[in-house]
């Protein structure tokens, strides 16, 4: 396999959107955290920093049946390098008090559509 800056070149070239993005894996830290007891600050830090366009996506995932929750999430980040992103994810308040950790690499997005749609005088937006 190429290294990662040569492959993000050759994307480029052939004409692939090669978005660079930064995909944290958080999964609990074990079964007496406080998740409930932290979630607040953490939806006000990851609301920070979707307002600062730093965030592109967050949100749990299901278990591997996709019936069940397991407190496990995913984040997206929107940084200028790999450092950046794993400062954002140390800083959320989660993964500061020890509550979950983290896993991050780097995602680069070459393939793909979403379809959004705005309604004026609806005040309605709709993203599929």
């Amino acid at each position: 396999m190429p290294k990662w800056s040569d492959y993000k070149r050759i994307a480029k070239e052939r004409g692939a959107l090669a978005l660079e993005l930064y995909v944290v894996n958080t999964t609990p830290a074990g079964p007496d955290v406080d998740l409930p007891g932290t979630l607040p600050d953490h939806l006000a830090y990851q609301a920070r920093l979707e307002n600062e366009g730093k965030l592109a996506f967050a949100g749990p995932v299901s278990d591997f049946t996709g019936e069940d929750l397991n407190g496990e999430g995913m984040i997206v980040y929107r940084a200028g390098s790999l450092e950046e992103a794993r400062r954002f994810a140390e800083e959320d308040p989660m993964h500061k008090r020890g509550v979950r950790t983290f896993t991050i690499r780097r995602w680069l997005i070459n393939e793909g559509s979403f379809t959004l749609s705005v309604g004026l005088s609806g005040n309605r937006i709709d993203l599929s």
